[in-house]
């Protein structure tokens, strides 16, 4: 004779089938285990499954120029290699430096990773306007996958027109390694911001989605002021591990 069992608690059920032994009267060891786990719906204290990228050898290339460029605006180097080594480079940047000097630091290392002879010639081509700012999205879409992971271009409204000047990332690769908003803060969205209007002309509003991991570039507008700008009122995440190493906060320090 089977007897089956079930239990339940708050964050998890557990089901069972039980062989039930007629002589001895008791049950022995059961044959079937099942867990069902309820989903939570707080996803800041979850922990995050990474997703898997396979580097070819063009991205290979773009993540060790731009980690070496990070590495020689701090002055700090690394024996880490790909991905990893990026991360680590801006690790240590969020561990050195308050918020200012990581924007600072960051926006120096773009500075040596893009020639400044071509930003000029882009600036210069590609003046604000329907065609430059459709054209920065469908670049970026297609030449930083390696750095946020996969995206795709969408629509918005500019000026009561319709125009396909949105990336969206479906799920910001260097957020979900980083698991930490701080970094995305200050190491990404500010200073990509001012680095794009600077050495382009194209402003460009960076909306992180700290839910979901999904991130908003969109070309042509501008970004709120710090004051203003959600993202930087978000408190980080429960598992962050720039927290759990350092005991840090992450948005001022």
């Amino acid at each position: 004779m089977d007897r089956n069992c079930f239990s339940l608690t708050k964050k998890s059920s557990a089901l069972c089938l039980t062989h039930w032994n007629p002589i001895k009267r008791k049950p022995e060891h059961p044959c079937v285990v099942a867990m069902l786990r309820t989903p939570s719906d707080n996803i800041t204290g979850e922990t995050r499954k990474t997703n898997a990228y396979k580097d070819n050898l063009f991205d290979r290339l773009a993540i060790h120029h731009l980690s070496k460029s990070v590495q020689e605006a701090t002055g700090l180097g690394n024996n880490k290699s790909g991905y990893e080594s990026l991360v680590e480079a801006a690790t240590v940047a969020k561990m050195k430096f308050d918020p200012i000097q990581q924007q600072e630091v960051i926006i120096q290392a773009l500075h040596r990773a893009f020639p400044k002879p071509i930003l000029s010639l882009i600036k210069t081509l590609l003046p604000p306007s329907k065609l430059s700012r459709e054209y920065f999205a469908v670049f970026t879409t297609l030449f930083f996958a390696w750095l946020v992971g996969p995206s795709e271009v969408r629509e918005s409204e500019v000026n009561g027109r319709r125009e396909k000047n949105v990336v969206y990332v479906t799920k910001c690769r260097f957020l979900e390694e980083t698991n930490c908003v701080g970094m995305c803060i200050n190491l990404c969205k500010m200073p990509s911001q001012s680095f794009i209007k600077d050495t382009l002309g194209m402003p460009v509003n960076m909306v992180p989605n700290f839910d979901d991991m999904s991130c908003e570039m969109i070309f042509g507008q501008e970004p709120p002021a710090s004051t203003d700008d959600p993202a930087l009122k978000q408190p980080c995440y429960k598992l962050c591990k720039a927290y759990k190493k350092h005991g840090t906060d992450c948005l001022s320090s």
